[in-house]
């Protein structure tokens, strides 16, 4: 049997106590040792649900307590690179929630860190672990759809209010849906295609009284590829999640991993029995010819399991196995949000050129 990695989570918001804290308690070889939490709900939830763990207010006892292999960090956009380093140079292995840091020189800063240190840092893109997405992977690598020649992913929501002292919503660095949802779906084509060769970009908020995005609509440039991702705040109605066109064919799909929504309603992979699999009602449409066969009809979608991310990030620690999710990947996506910033503000396509690492 494989040792036991002791965890230190610092942050238990909606990050920490939905996507993190579930997840590492139900993959095998971790235990969560700490908690910082400082919201009195907050404190609460955790006692309720980790009684074993040791809940604090204070990170530090966390980064300073020896017995800690590895410390995620699901706070406030504004404090990822601050919190890292200081874990970094405790000795810690981080995971950083998405996004990695706010800028690419922050980014930068770190993995030179992580090096120095050796230590391993990952960035939390658990939405590669999604149904669809994984569905995706299989049906481009068995080229059901011939030459890929567009690929669109949306990630949208409606709320036409703002929420009272909600961080993301304030006019600082980081806040707003770009740094939000725009990590996880640059983050998608990246691993599929690649580094995109320009970037061009619509960056807006729309809703009365915000300073802070709430919609964006980004188009990456391949060869022969475009790409497009975008999300909004006000899109009351379904619009396809993902939309693929190739010579061959294509394959249009509605509806969120279902994930999420379980964790949301405090299941977790150890109470669902069918956990990440969706319901045939919202598997993906796929419309092609193989092998001079027509076919039009659904796909099943491949099982979803967040939980596959930090088995990975375990495996790494314990048997140096490769990282499924790199610093520098994640640093990446950061550059692509910058480049994307400031085509939207000059309104035209910016090319990549030396931009990535």
């Amino acid at each position: 049997m494989k040792r036991i990695i002791k965890i230190g989570i610092i942050g238990f918001g909606v990050g920490g106590n939905t996507f993190h804290a579930p997840v590492i308690h139900t993959t095998e070889g971790f235990e969560i040792s700490k908690i910082r939490a400082r919201k009195e709900s907050e404190i609460k939830l955790a006692r309720q649900r980790y009684p074993q763990t040791l809940i604090t207010g204070n990170a530090d006892d966390i980064i300073n307590d020896a017995s800690i292999e590895l410390v995620v960090i699901a706070t406030p956009n504004n404090s990822h690179y601050s919190l890292t380093k200081q874990a970094l140079l405790a000795g810690k292995h981080v995971v950083v929630d998405k996004p990695f840091t706010i800028t690419s020189a922050d980014a930068d800063d770190l993995i030179k860190i992580a090096k120095q240190e050796k230590r391993i840092l990952s960035v939390h893109h658990n939405r590669r672990y999604d149904s669809d997405f994984k569905t995706i992977q299989k049906i481009l690598k068995g080229n059901l759809l011939g030459r890929l020649v567009e690929f669109e992913s949306h990630y949208d929501r409606f709320r036409n209010f703002l929420k009272p002292g909600a961080w993301r919503e304030k006019d600082e660095p980081g806040a707003g849906i770009l740094y939000d949802l725009g990590s996880h779906l640059i983050d998608q084509p990246l691993v599929l295609f690649g580094l995109p060769e320009a970037v061009t970009a619509d960056i807006r908020a729309q809703r009365e009284g915000t300073k802070a995005t709430d919609n964006f609509e980004l188009i990456l440039h391949y060869k022969n590829l475009k790409v497009t991702v975008k999300a909004g705040m006000l899109v009351s109605q379904p619009l396809p999640r993902y939309i693929l066109m190739g010579d061959k064919g294509s394959f249009v799909k509605y509806g969120l991993d279902v994930q999420e929504a379980a964790l949301k309603a405090d299941l977790t992979p150890h109470t669902k029995s069918d956990w990440g699999t969706e319901p045939e009602s919202v598997w993906g449409n796929l419309v092609t010819e193989i092998n001079g066969v027509q076919f039009s009809g659904k796909i099943q979608s491949e099982v979803g399991d967040y939980r596959g991310y930090y088995a990975n990030v375990r495996d790494a620690i314990t048997d140096k196995k490769p990282l499924d999710v790199t610093a520098e990947h994640a640093r990446n996506i950061i550059r692509v949000i910058e480049l994307a910033m400031q085509s939207s503000n000059e309104k035209r396509t910016v090319a990549c050129k030396e931009e990535f690492i």
